[in-house]
């Protein structure tokens, strides 16, 4: 599953069969690990978003994410998030790939996790430039051990571009 296609959902309190809100963004980890998701905020004038860990997700699918109850709902200083997919400051989203002996392979556009192995990534969705994707397609790269993010790019192991694979759902496949 990718994370773009969970950006937007609604959040439901299964205790209460309330919608609570929408997923804004995902909360990562130094170990390439969703933590959580923090919620659409309304409130205009605060540093603090609403966040639910990835315990308290019960479940989650093509419409709708489940979570315990509302207390699960957490408020985090916006600051102290140093790693998400798409927003704020620490975001992976549109971040460069370069291997470490200096080759572009692209920017990220998407993450992919596997279901079944609960919220471990699995792979980086990467972008060439728009003509590059419609001809070709985006491609993955498969997680590997040695992948760290810095402050301006993601740094992978030498070769990289050799394990890059056709992407799912692609824009010309």
């Amino acid at each position: 599953m990718k994370l773009q296609e969970m950006v937007g959902l609604a959040v439901f309190d299964v205790e209460d069969g309330k919608q609570i809100g929408k997923v804004l963004d995902f909360l990562l980890d130094d170990d390439w690990r969703i933590t959580g998701i923090q919620l659409e905020g309304k409130a205009m004038f605060t540093s603090t978003v609403k966040v639910v860990l990835w315990e308290d997700i019960v479940a989650y699918g093509e419409d709708a994410v489940m979570i315990r109850n509302q207390q699960a709902i957490r408020k985090w200083d916006a600051e102290n998030i140093q790693l998400t997919f798409s927003t704020g400051n620490g975001k992976l989203k549109e971040l460069p790939l370069l291997t470490e002996d200096g080759i572009l392979i692209g920017h990220v556009t998407d993450v992919y996790f596997d279901q079944e192995m609960g919220n471990t990534i699995t792979g980086i969705e990467v972008s060439d430039g728009f003509i590059s994707d419609l001809m070709e397609g985006r491609k993955v790269l498969p997680f590997t051990p040695g992948m760290t993010k810095g402050e301006n790019a993601i740094m992978v192991p030498p070769n990289s571009e050799q394990r890059l694979e056709k992407a799912m759902n692609s824009v010309n496949g």
